[in-house]
């Protein structure tokens, strides 16, 4: 799969950087301040912290395992590489979903923030606090739009998000002055219910349900498109920390303008609670007078998410080319333009799943960005397992980046992606278990149709995570009401029972890992089993004779 094609020298630093901010900072500026505010008042901005700790701990997790290998649409291998072909596939299958649905709700945010232009037709387009027909048919027109913005080339995709992405940033840096001067009270933070009003369970459901994980997901473009980096090794770990770094910054700060600058009258009505706007930010200037920040805005909600989306469509694109490579997708899927370089075929399939999502559950950001996020947090899973296992398995290879202590933090963080799950409240939990556990028997099938005999063979790497998902279903279902089970576990437990467990879950999916590669499961490894270069192919540099030579590949050992 030649993702440069058309752009021999590859991605600089500084365009993966700027690609990881640009997906960082989609609709989830536009929305996420606003949503967590009302869920969990003041108390939001540690929603963000926490938010921006979890995601920068699984960050750390991919940095090792994506520079050791470079490849494009790499979350979507990882698994496959760490325990066969089954888990690959699930593992694949939740990563290529969580990706491709970022696809619509980017379209979805424009159009909710395009209802608040000063037009009959514009206002038309939200019915209540979802999309009508109208807008219905407004989102699936930018949905196209947006998945245009990249089709014709990697090179082209770089140069205009590096564009877009200093436009995008300079809109929520504006915003958050203009409000902050507009009038900022302090007393918001300490009155109307205190600092946290509803409670720190409220902040924890903010985190997965209020758009934070959806913001940060941004992450995940540099890890899939890192291996098209000059350098992969150095660019990956330094993009990462640059993007979250600087997307936890003004996160921080669009919070914090936000919530100082709802009127005290506001507030007095309802509470945070009452805070209520399609569209906040633009809803916000307009209460305050600030109809030029209304008007920025508006034009913000069109070039976040096309910003945003160039990276998305992208990564879901390299995300399907990786299934078909391991034969659970068409192979068809695999192809690549030989001119532009872009895996068209894959970004047929999903502009397709796109609209089948838009049309069926895409009725408002809101509702989208939850399941969305919960889905995000099952992708997200096979990173610290990964580094366990390969660290065990493949201690001879090449690691550009080692993560410090990985013994300890790649259990707490696996730990801290279940806890996350939880939060993201029943039933969008089992939603998203269900969601993710239909690919099981789809590889079933597949495995069958080529002729595998031992099925339980292929299996039995994978049962750790089908048991984990069926578990965190039973737990959700029954744990505390503050996270919308039936209070059957008492809250303060249900979160302590969730991570002791996870716990466990990490050590059998390390062991079970370990146990696939002396079974010969994963197959050839992508890096230390590639043969070398051909003699042939360095005569055209040195003009040489010499008859092509092949080194074979390398024999795994029992570890």
């Amino acid at each position: 799969m030649d993702v440069t094609a058309a752009n021999k020298k590859g991605l600089s630093l500084f365009a993966l950087i700027m690609i990881g901010i640009g997906s960082i900072f989609g609709s989830g500026w536009l929305f996420g301040a606003g949503r967590a505010a009302q869920v969990a008042g003041p108390a939001a901005l540690v929603a963000w912290v926490i938010g921006a700790v979890f995601i920068g701990m699984i960050a750390m997790s991919y940095a090792e395992v994506g520079a050791a290998y470079p490849l494009p649409g790499s979350m979507a291998r990882f698994g496959s590489i760490s325990h066969g072909p089954v888990l690959g596939f699930i593992t694949g299958w939740a990563v290529w979903i969580a990706i491709a649905a970022l696809i619509p709700i980017e379209s979805i945010a424009g159009t909710q923030y395009m209802a608040s232009w000063n037009f009959d037709w514009a206002r038309g387009l939200m019915s209540g606090d979802s999309l009508s027909t109208t807008g219905m048919a407004m989102a699936l027109l930018l949905t196209f739009a947006l998945w245009l913005a990249c089709y014709w080339s990697i090179g082209m995709l770089a140069k205009a998000n590096n564009l877009l992405t200093l436009v995008k940033f300079a809109i929520p840096v504006l915003a958050v002055i203009a409000l902050v001067a507009s009038g900022f009270h302090t007393s918001n933070f300490t009155q109307h219910g205190g600092f946290a009003p509803y409670g720190w369970s409220a902040v924890l459901t903010a985190v997965t349900t209020c758009g934070v994980v959806f913001a940060f997901n941004g992450f995940q473009a540099v890890v899939n498109l890192g291996g098209a980096a000059k350098n992969p090794g150095r660019a990956i770990p330094i993009a990462l920390v640059g993007a979250l770094s600087i997307g936890l910054v003004l996160y921080l700060a669009l919070q914090t303008a936000f919530l100082g600058s709802v009127p005290a009258e506001k507030l007095a009505e309802a509470g945070w609670h009452g805070v209520d706007m399609t569209s906040p930010f633009a809803d916000l200037a307009k209460m305050l007078m600030l109809f030029w920040v209304v008007v920025m805005l508006q034009f913000g909600a069109f070039i976040s998410p096309l910003g945003a989306n160039i990276g998305n469509v992208a990564s879901a694109s390299f995300m399907a080319q990786n299934l078909a490579a391991t034969g659970f997708f068409p192979k068809k899927l695999r192809e690549t333009h030989p001119k532009y370089g872009t895996a068209r075929p894959a970004m047929w399939l999903n502009l397709a799943f796109s609209v089948l999502l838009l049309v069926t559950v895409g009725h408002s950001w809101e509702a989208l960005a939850s399941v969305v996020s919960a889905a995000m947090v099952v992708s997200y899973l096979i990173g610290p397992i990964a580094v366990g296992v390969f660290r065990i398995t493949k201690p001879e290879l090449p690691r550009p980046f080692r993560l410090p202590a990985a013994k300890i933090l790649c259990p707490i963080t696996f730990a801290f992606a279940a806890c996350a799950l939880y939060w993201s409240k029943w039933p969008d939990t089992g939603k998203v278990a269900l969601l993710t556990l239909v690919s099981v028997p789809i590889a079933v099938l597949v495995l069958w149709r080529k002729g595998e005999q031992n099925l339980l063979r292929q299996l039995a790497p994978a049962w750790w995570m089908i048991t984990f998902l069926l578990w965190m279903s039973v737990l959700s279902a029954l744990g505390s009401s503050e996270f919308g089970g039936h209070n059957v576990i008492p809250g303060g437990i249900d979160i302590a029972i969730v991570a002791v467990s996870a716990i466990g879950f990490y050590f059998w999916a390390v062991r079970s890992g370990v146990a696939a590669h002396n079974a010969g499961l994963p197959g050839p490894d992508p890096v230390l089993d590639q043969p070398v270069q051909p003699l042939a192919d360095l005569d055209a540099e040195t003009g040489s004779d010499t008859t092509d030579t092949e080194q074979p590949g390398r024999t795994l050992q029992p570890a």
